[in-house]
């Protein structure tokens, strides 16, 4: 089956499950199905081989597989997944949302701007409703008040006929249709200048909401709110987390079903995930609205300065401040715009985690949390700190493992922990239980991916045979595939792709960084070429062209010689080099000199009765015998 053919097949398939769905009163998105048709098949319960061809039997075995899980109103997994789909689609980066935002509000704009720049007004009475457009249209740009309020209107005009008199509509007629949106876009943001100028002086300002007092209270109580979700969110995944730990420890637990408890611990901590990134962004908001109202402060004082109650002041002078004027403004509106945004992905996230919440309520939880000690993961990370629960690798005896420690690495709590950042050993061990590590206790890098660990003892364990662990974990995902995304294990799923492939989800899915080998080569010329035509290496054409100029002497033109210029001329001289001479002397000789030996005898002697003598003998060769 080709590549095109398979993906029309599974095409169908979606919208089989799509359409089946619909029919049992359940509307789902085909992004949705999509991830729950690859979340079936790679459940290794549901016994597919992705290596062969679905025949038409497994085919209904999966639509009917999916269909089931989708219509599953008490599965905490499934709103783990719903919320991951619902984010990565409506979640993107600060300036993608701005950049949609611009894109929509142009769209609106363009037949406003359309009529303007194809009009041919020839009456005055078309002139002044072309002028009356260009008023609408620089009020709808500008965001500062509404086109059909009298006020306002009159407030723009007024401002617009001191930049723009109605004189100008003639020379503005002949420009082209790119000039003329151009000089719109100038004018929209110098009357916005003004008219903000007039605001701050008490001499306007109709229509003008003051951006800088709203946003001083919606950004607080953004942040409260996303805080105040986070911690309802972490206190289930608290509770949740101390009965599973029960459980593993052998305490008999009776009403609780261990995998829907399970689901209900990865929803809690994927909820608390999306959550903080929405608290960064809304701490993001916080610091450029400080920001801004510096530097509006300061651009008010440079306009008063400029100003000082002058009848005309130079417009190179105010001109671009009341155009800087207008872009913090814009600043100050699409901090507006990003903070309600992040309001609505906050509270669509909800009801994907009010399912859990409903289910395990704290009248069926609290009777198995009496006598059990309810850790936070500060509380945790607290126990485990200090040098005692360190890892000591010299005691472990495993060369081909590396140790990293906050002392000894640089950018330490900067490393890509696997996991994101949850004890290695658990998630594979205990099959899916997420518990905080404590990378002080040390991070084990091994094939060049660091696991952190909960404690001493699990980082000692998992270092024995990581690979276990490793595939452990993976197994795990197939059973519970939102776990792909929550840990950010896609580089080990290569057919679980983020669901928006191609675009810039944010800071929550890291894409596979693919390596391969690569080489550089310097340049033979590093220097850009510089040839000179007029160069020549040949001394006799030299000649030659001298030759020719010597000619010119002839001629109406000629060259003069000077007293110091005379008899100067290149010469040259040849010599004969010397030959190269050598001597030889006599060859090394030597001669052989007898090796002294001498003979000792009578060293032993003749014991107690008989006195013995050393005897000498000298037993040399004579030179004149060698």
């Amino acid at each position: 089956m080709s590549r095109a053919q398979a993906e029309s097949v599974i095409k169908n398939i979606i919208r089989e499950i799509a359409q089946e769905c619909v029919s049992k009163g359940q509307a789902v998105s085909e992004t949705l199905v999509a991830f729950m048709v690859k979340a079936v098949v790679l459940d290794p319960s549901n016994e597919f081989n992705v290596d062969r061809t679905l025949t038409k039997e497994d085919v209904q075995k999966l639509i009917k597989l999916c269909v089931d899980r989708l219509m599953d109103t008490r599965s905490p997994a499934l709103d783990t997944v719903k919320m991951q789909v619902y984010f990565d689609m409506n979640y993107t980066t600060r300036d993608d949302f701005l950049e949609e935002h611009r894109r929509v509000l142009e769209s609106r704009l363009q037949p406003v701007i359309r009529e303007i720049t194809d009009g041919r007004a020839r009456t005055r009475e078309e002139l002044e409703s072309l002028y009356r457009k260009i008023v609408s249209a620089v009020l709808l740009r500008s965001g500062l008040g509404s086109p059909t309020d009298l006020a306002v209107v009159r407030e723009a005009t007024a401002a617009l006929q001191s930049v723009f008199p109605q004189t100008e509509l003639g020379t503005f007629m002949s420009l082209t249709k790119r000039d003329k949106e151009r000089q719109l876009l100038e004018l929209t943001m110098i009357v916005t200048g003004i008219r903000l100028f007039n605001k701050e002086c008490g001499k306007g300002g109709e229509g003008i909401d003051d951006l800088p007092a709203i946003l001083n209270e919606a950004v607080p109580a953004t942040t409260q709110s996303v805080d105040t979700e986070i911690q309802a969110t972490l206190k289930c995944a608290y509770e949740y987390t101390t009965i599973l730990e029960k459980m593993y420890n052998g305490k008999p637990v009776e009403g609780i079903p261990i995998q829907l408890l399970r689901e209900a611990l990865i929803n809690s901590r994927q909820h608390e995930a999306f959550l903080r990134v929405i608290l960064n962004d809304v701490i993001s908001c916080a610091q450029n609205v400080e920001s801004l109202e510096n530097q509006l402060a300061t651009r008010l004082e440079q306009l008063q300065a400029t100003v000082q109650s002058k009848t005309a002041v130079p417009t190179a002078q105010v001109y671009p401040q009341f155009i800087h004027l207008s872009q913090l403004w814009s600043g100050f509106q699409d901090e507006m715009v990003l903070l309600s945004v992040l309001s609505n992905i906050l509270a669509s996230l909800e009801p994907f985690s009010r399912g859990h919440k409903e289910m395990f309520t704290e009248d069926i939880l609290s009777p198995h949390l009496e006598g059990e000690v309810t850790k936070t993961d500060e509380q945790r990370i607290n126990e485990t700190s200090g040098e005692e629960n360190r890892v000591k690798p010299e005691m472990l005896r495993l060369e081909h493992l590396s140790w990293l420690f906050p002392e000894t690495t640089k950018n330490f709590h900067k490393l890509p922990l696997q996991y994101r950042g949850y004890c290695a050993l658990t998630v594979g061990k205990y099959d899916r239980l997420l518990l905080p590590s404590n990378p002080e206790i040390g991070v084990l890098r091994f094939r060049d991916k660091h696991y952190a660990f909960s404690n001493k003892d699990a980082a000692v364990e998992f270092a024995q045979n990581p690979e276990m662990y490793i595939q452990l974990a993976a197994e795990g995902a197939k059973k519970s595939p939102e776990l792909i995304q929550l840990l950010e294990l896609h580089t080990q799923f290569s057919a679980i792709t983020p669901y928006s492939q191609g675009r810039d989800t944010g800071k929550m899915i890291e894409k596979p960084i693919t390596k391969c080998d690569t080489a550089s080569q310097t340049d033979t010329h590093i220097l850009e070429s510089n040839i000179v035509k007029s160069y020549e290496w040949n001394e006799w054409e030299l000649r030659r062209k001298a030759i020719k100029l010597t000619n010119l002497r002839t001629r109406i033109t000629h060259s003069m010689q000077t007293n110091l210029s005379n008899l100067r001329r290149d010469n040259v001289t040849q010599v004969y080099l010397p030959k190269e001479n050598a001597t030889q002397t006599k060859e090394d000789s030597y001669s052989n000199v007898p090796k002294p030996q001498v003979f000792l005898a009578g060293l032993r002697g003749g014991g107690m009765s008989v006195q013995t003598d050393m005897i000498k003998v000298d037993l040399t060769i004579d030179v004149d015998q060698t």
